[in-house]
This record gives C-alpha cells, structure tokens and sequence, in this order.
C-alpha cells in the first residue's frame, strides 16, 4: 500500500489510508444501511444485491483535480492544493498527492511557484487574484486541460496581466510530462462564493477542450463539463449499465436518458433499433452531447439531445419508454419528478446514484 503523506492534514480523502479491500467493505456497509431498509420497506425481502465492483486502479484514478489558492497559516507562504481537514480557510499544498498522477503534482507546484509573489482571493476582505486551478487529464489519450481561476483585481499584480499569463503558459509548456496539453485556459471569477463559477473564459493556448475515450467512443470533455471522474471505472459502471439495458425483454424501443449530461450514457445504450432521448438543463452540456453524438456517427434519429429541467422537459415527452435512465446530480431526482417518471410505467428504470443518501 502507498502511504500519502498529507492524508489526515488535508481534508480530500477519508479511506486511502485503508487496504483497498477494506475500503470496500467499508463502504458496503456504509450504502447497505442506507439503502437495505428503504427496499426492505417496499419490496420486503425479494431484492438482490449484487455486490460492489471495484475500480481498476487504486491510486492516480482521478482525471479532474479543483485546486484553491490559499495559505496554511495567516500570512503564510501561498499554497495551492485542497481544504485542510476540517478547515474552511486553511489550505494544504497537496504535492505528494496519490489520487493523481505525476502530470497534476508537476502542473500544481509549477503554477503554486510561478506565482508566489501574486496574492490569493481573500475570501473575508474580498481582496485579491489567484482563486482556483481546474486540471483534467484523459486516461486514453493522455490529453490534459488546465484552466486557471482568478478575480479581475489585477492591481496588485507585479506585472501586466497579459504578460504575466503568457508566461505561466510557457512555464507549463515547458514542464516534462507524461500527458500533452489539449488546452490552457483562463477563467474570471468574482463571486464571493467559495465555488468555481465561469464569468468568462479565455483561452490561451490550444482548445477548450481535451478528449477521452470510454468503450470504443470519443468524448469532448470542457473544462466544466461532468464527466465521472474516474475513466477506469466509469468505464466499468457503463459496461455495468449496457449489461441492464440489454436484459431481454428491454433491450429494443425507446429510452430515455434523464439528467444526461454530456450524454456518455445515451451514446453508450444507443443503437440496436433504439431510440435514445438525453435530458439536461445546462447549455453547455447539451451542446457537448450533441458534437459529442455527431462525432462518435450517432444520427439525430438514433440520439437526441433536449435541453431544460427534466421536471419540465417530462410534459412534453408523451410516447412512453420502454426503459428509463436517470443520473441526477448529488441531491438526487426533484420530489416533483418523481412521479412523472413512474408514471411511463416503463420496462425498467436503472438509477446510477453518486450519492447514496438522495438515492435511498
């Protein structure tokens, strides 16, 4: 097992610490509890649990890091990296992490480096210029789309801003990595908020966006696009979700893909004489899904993507599915779907829940 040497310091991880096997078995019981009573409640005794699946790989799995600049201590020397645990200001610079490859250790203490004489936003006085750094590296193709965050406060900054990101570009240009840069982008953020919110993007070197691949498909990935975070095992979960869709009796007609995101699951289930509808609210998303589709040789006729709340988009759908995916966000479907989407009475209705209390 690879120690981390930050892990109990910084607030990111709760298990790595653990043999892999007892992490899962942790987490069995932990979604076992949650989830055990509800179905118990409903069905009684007649359900089966099939048991966790692991992910491929351990250590390094994630594709997507959100950086926050900051300092340790007040006054401190600038950090970049993750919340200390239990800490709403305090920030560790994470440059052993083990959920990431060397490429995002390399890229983080570069640009922590590069600008350690420019201040961080200071979130009590509202003062300041550096906020976040977004990294996101594809597995199959070895892309990487860096995307820093700052006020438009530039008047403490030791130089022009225009020169002052030319360079941080050819620092990280210059930097020996695995991966390749797909794109280098710059973000305006001046919400007070503690969260990465686009006001304006940049890009300054490359696209906006990087590519990956995931069972035999190509996905154009944008800086803020949802992507599972772990391409090994999101590629297991979509193999897991295909192996349902096609059980017999369900396998042929129309689905609906609710919540789709960047639609990776429509693309996935389309095909084999099915018509495939994706849901999703955020423009970008549905742009994406779209090019996506296009891309991968998907027709309008096969998979079509509509954009707006599924609440609302649902009064509009009348031909009933044969089946029904949906993959809400973390607070899980809105109580007031619920019941338009049990009323298609479909074949079957599979749920992929990143957060087992909103599922339960």
């Amino acid at each position: 097992m690879i120690s981390c040497p930050h892990f109990g310091l910084c607030g990111g991880c709760t298990s790595i610490d653990l043999p892999y096997e007892e992490s899962l078995e942790k987490k069995e019981r932990e979604i076992r509890e949650l989830i055990d009573p509800v179905i118990r409640a409903g069905q009684g005794e007649d359900f089966q649990f099939e048991g966790i699946l692991p992910s491929p790989v351990y250590y390094a799995y994630r594709n997507k890091m959100e950086f926050s600049f900051g300092d340790d201590r007040k006054d401190g020397p600038l950090c970049l990296g993750l919340h200390r645990k239990r800490s709403f200001y305090d920030i560790v610079t994470v440059s052993e992490c083990r959920i990431v490859d060397e490429d995002f250790r390399r890229i983080l203490v570069g640009t922590r480096d590069f600008f350690s004489a420019v201040s961080y936003y200071h979130r009590k006085k509202k003062i300041g210029y550096l906020r976040h750094l977004i990294v996101r590296k594809a597995v199959a193709t070895g892309e990487i789309l860096v995307d820093l965050v700052t006020t438009t406060d530039t008047l403490t900054l030791p130089k022009e801003e225009r020169v002052l990101l030319s360079e941080w570009v050819e620092m990280l240009k210059n930097l020996p990595l695995e991966g390749s840069f797909a794109g280098i982008l710059h973000t305006v953020n001046d919400s007070p908020a503690d969260a990465v919110i686009d006001q304006g993007t940049d890009c300054l070197f490359g696209t906006d966006y990087f590519t990956e691949k995931l069972l035999g498909l190509r996905f154009r990935i944008t800086a803020f696009s949802f992507f599972q975070t772990n391409s090994y095992s999101a590629e297991v979960l979509y193999s897991k979700v295909r192996e349902y869709a096609e059980l017999p009796g369900i396998a042929g007609g129309k689905l609906f893909d609710l919540y789709c995101g960047t639609g990776t699951i429509a693309q996935i289930l389309a095909g084999k004489g099915r018509e495939v509808i994706g849901v999703e609210r955020v423009p970008e998303a549905v742009m994406a899904a779209r090019e996506n589709a296009a891309e991968n040789g998907f027709s309008p006729e096969q998979v079509r993507f509509l954009e707006g709340d599924v609440l609302k988009v649902l009064d509009g759908l009348k031909d009933a599915p044969g089946m029904i995916v949906v993959d809400p966000p973390r607070e899980g479907i809105h109580p007031k779907a619920l019941p338009k989407i049990l009323d298609y009475r479909a074949g079957a209705i599979i749920y992929v829940s990143c957060n087992p209390k909103s599922l339960a």
